[in-house]
């Protein structure tokens, strides 16, 4: 989990992750613990004979732990006098203060020095046999192009530059070149509407906006240009647009667009870097929107970056010459951690995804890992769900004897199966152990700590790490209410949790997923545990008699073979058998799709307005996905409902 960027992710609880988990996790011989050889950063504390006093220790002397990591993994240009200076319960979160660095520094310029002919990035294009290696050298060489133009443009230290752009290497320099000038940047998905990209743009007060012409992805063309040209038109602070040419396609240009890539080759090879303390902005991201207002995450410079390299080396094992694959979108933290700064902090090589799961055909990520030799792969539940509908007969089609990894989660990874031990144990569905210097706890409805294993509460953190996000843009107070007050002197995830009598931690959902039935609580996975079923939601409504009801909307795995009926007494025995009876869907509605934003969070607002029959309540839909899902399930859900009024009135 990267908290407080969005929801933690579950593991695919199915016959196919378990087979996926036991075919793709390398396991290492055991040998003997040296911590040096191990964990570097570690080399000089005493006293640690096996990874679970490391553990320990960077729990319990967590500023000592998180001082000797920073020294060791980040380059700088003067030390940091204090490690930590922060006190959750007024939302003070402050790191290595005193020291300076430059971020861009540290993900190219030192690699440089040493490897300048290692491959920085593949970019995955969206046909598939069209990658584009991009070297180190490669790599600094436009990212200062790029920075030197900004300045000569009026970027300024301290600005904040909005990106809206597909995966892609001008991408990546976008964001380092803005690093290495001291601007934030602002990266928004290239997927989102005109209005959701303008809202960004207004609340970050952008002035230059960095696009492409056009993208392609699953075969598609996308305007990116024109959503930005109508983006803007609302957005009166914006003084400038560089445009990249992603395709050959002309575009209509205006008196305030740029022709970037012209004016980059105009530009020196060298860019001073600037001095930048360790708390200063490194870049806002915006939260989907699904919840109301976005919320523009502040990340800063020193903290998020030891954070995103440090779980990025030891939560994947990653070791020099691996190829790591992460299809993360660039818009998302999942991308900014782990296809850009983690992988190029390590000075790894890192793929870049353009594509989709499904293009040309269900195989694309296993074809892709064949062809490119990837050694690590990290991809997101919705994708391996929207996969179960395929079988696994498109994973078997390819060689993937080169993955020593198989992973999952969402950011700057809190909780892991193996953040320290290549060889521990893999519970399929479970979030599992903690990563260093991490530590979670759960609370029961009164606020209390709950102690004992085999027990649920609300998950939230017991102690600040360097990766946390510092605030939300312009409104700190809401930072504090939202992740610092429900539990005070703790970092409220907004997840539920179970603990499993093994001490190991499993993600339920978000807290306002789950239901309250008859003083149980039930989520989702009950429902999705069923062979047939590829996803679910689960919604409360007000019920007289158990307090809530459980209205469940439910996707089929495709050519599943059922009645609904049948699977509904199926479903319904399910639940009856893990829980109790009164705990049991009082209504499932089959769906062919459920309401996304475009990150694939399931819009659960939107389902919970439908339920409560608030038709003219549905809010803002700019951020879905496809928005037709919608009316499909109003016309299911009226249709359900009309069928229980004629049973009703039926003698």
């Amino acid at each position: 989990m990267w908290l407080p960027c969005g929801r933690a992710s579950r593991r695919v609880v199915s016959s196919f992750s378990r087979r996926v988990f036991r075919s793709y996790f390398h396991v290492e011989g055991r040998r003997k613990f040296n911590v040096a050889a191990f964990m570097p950063e570690a080399a000089g504390i005493q006293g640690l004979s096996d990874r679970s006093t490391l553990q320990e220790f960077s729990v319990s002397n967590g500023e000592s732990f998180w001082a000797a990591a920073a020294r060791h993994r980040l380059s700088w240009i003067s030390p940091f006098h204090t490690a930590q200076d922060c006190d959750l319960s007024r939302g003070r979160i402050k790191w290595f203060e005193g020291g300076k660095l430059n971020v861009s520094v540290n993900c190219l310029d030192r690699h440089v020095h040493t490897c300048p002919e290692k491959v920085a990035l593949i970019w995955e294009r969206d046909e598939p046999g069209s990658e584009v290696e991009v070297t180190y050298r490669q790599l600094l060489e436009m990212t200062c192009r790029l920075g030197n133009l900004l300045r000569r443009r009026g970027v300024k230290k301290g600005d904040c530059v909005t990106i809206y752009m597909p995966p892609c290497p001008l991408a990546v320099a976008s964001m380092l070149a803005c690093a290495r000038i001291g601007a934030a940047h602002n990266v928004v998905f290239a997927g989102f509407s005109a209005e959701a990209l303008a809202e960004r743009i207004r609340d970050a007060h952008s002035s230059t906006v960095i696009t492409v012409n056009q993208g392609v992805r699953g075969g598609k063309v996308i305007e990116l240009k024109k959503t930005v040209d109508t983006a803007v038109d609302s957005c009166p602070m914006v003084q400038q647009v560089l445009v990249a040419m992603r395709t050959e396609n002309p575009v209509a240009m205006t008196a305030r667009d740029v022709d970037m890539e012209e004016e980059m080759l105009k530009e020196d090879v060298v860019c001073e870097p600037a001095v930048m303390d360790s708390e200063d902005v490194l870049f806002l991201l915006y939260t989907s929107g699904s919840t109301g207002k976005p919320k523009g995450l502040v990340h800063t410079q020193a903290g998020y970056l030891l954070y995103a390299a440090l779980t990025h080396r030891y939560v994947f094992s990653y070791h020099d010459g691996d190829v790591f694959g992460c299809v993360a979108d660039i818009g998302w933290i999942t991308g900014h951690s782990y296809s850009v700064y983690g992988p190029l902090a390590n000075g790894g090589t890192t793929v870049l995804f353009e594509s989709t799961p499904i293009y040309p055909d269900p195989g694309r990520y296993w074809e892709m890992v064949q062809r490119l030799k990837i050694n690590q792969f990290y991809g997101a539940p919705t994708a391996i769900r929207l996969l179960l509908k395929y079988g696994d007969q498109w994973v078997h089609k390819y060689d993937r004897s080169t993955l020593k990894t198989l992973g999952s989660e969402t950011g700057g990874i809190c909780i892991s199966p193996r953040p320290s031990d290549p060889d521990a144990e893999i519970v399929p569905g479970m979030a599992m152990r903690p990563f260093f210097g991490i530590k979670p706890v759960l609370m029961d409805t009164e606020g209390k700590v709950l102690t004992s294993n085999n027990t649920s509460g609300a998950l939230c953190i017991s102690q600040p790490w360097p990766g946390m996000a510092r605030t939300i843009h312009n409104n700190h107070q809401r930072y504090i209410e939202t992740y610092c007050q429900p539990y005070p002197g703790y970092f409220f995830t907004g997840d539920g949790a179970y603990r499993s009598k093994e001490g190991y931690y499993q993600i339920t959902g978000r807290l306002d997923d789950v239901i309250n039935v008859s003083g149980h609580r039930i989520g989702t996975a009950e429902i999705e545990d069923c062979s047939a079923v590829a996803e679910s939601a689960c919604i409360g409504y007000s019920h007289d008699i158990k307090g809530q009801g459980v209205y469940t909307f439910v996707v089929l795995k495709k050519d599943v073979d059922v009645q609904e009926t049948d699977l509904s007494r199926l479903l319904n025995d399910m639940v009856s058998k893990k829980i109790a009876k009164y705990a049991c869907p009082d209504f499932i509605q089959f769906v062919h799709r459920l309401p996304k934003t475009r990150s694939g969070k399931i819009m659960r607002r939107v389902l919970r307005k439908v339920v409560e029959r608030d038709l003219n309540g549905l809010g803002d839909l700019s951020t879905l996905d496809d928005p037709a899902a919608v009316q499909e399930i109003i016309q299911g859900h009226r249709e359900l409902r009309g069928q229980q009024q004629q049973q009703q009135q039926q003698p």
